[in-house]
């Protein structure tokens, strides 16, 4: 299932226009957005992470794409907050839309509290892989 997820990231920033970090980082910043929450660049980075000029060098290219706009933070004139643009969760959809549809579907196989059951393993499990990924970053390289 991660392979697939892997190689489907791939199609699908190819069908958005983009390269699959900048895709990711579009992520972020639609879940952000959902959210009600801003991002400014360096709160991208630290998610994505990313250097900060590489991230610039990922928002110079959501925005020539129009996924994104930039927007001065009124709180610190420093610093630039990235909004969606408001056309971009439609174009999105338009990608993603027939995988959501299948996932509803298959969502509609199951109980109120099967459902209740998978939601609360892959978060369990979204945890437990960021624990041991954080590991395998804090080791040295050919340490094992």
């Amino acid at each position: 299932m991660i392979a697939t997820a892997q190689f489907g990231q791939q199609d699908i920033a190819r069908r958005l226009g983009l390269n699959v970090t900048d895709l990711t980082c579009l992520g972020f910043l639609t879940e952000a957005s959902m959210a009600g929450e801003s991002l400014v660049a360096g709160d991208l980075a630290e998610r994505a992470r990313l250097t900060t000029g590489a991230v610039t060098g990922v928002l110079n290219r959501l925005e020539k794409a129009a996924y994104i706009r930039r927007t001065p933070d009124p709180g610190d004139r420093r610093r630039v907050v990235v909004v969606m643009d408001e056309t971009a969760q439609e174009r999105i959809l338009a990608v993603y839309g027939p995988v959501y549809q299948r996932l509803a579907a298959l969502f509609a196989d199951y109980e109120a509290e099967e459902v209740a059951v998978l939601a609360d393993w892959f978060t369990r499990a979204r945890g437990l892989f960021e624990e041991a990924l954080q590991e395998i970053r804090e080791e040295p390289p050919g340490s094992r």
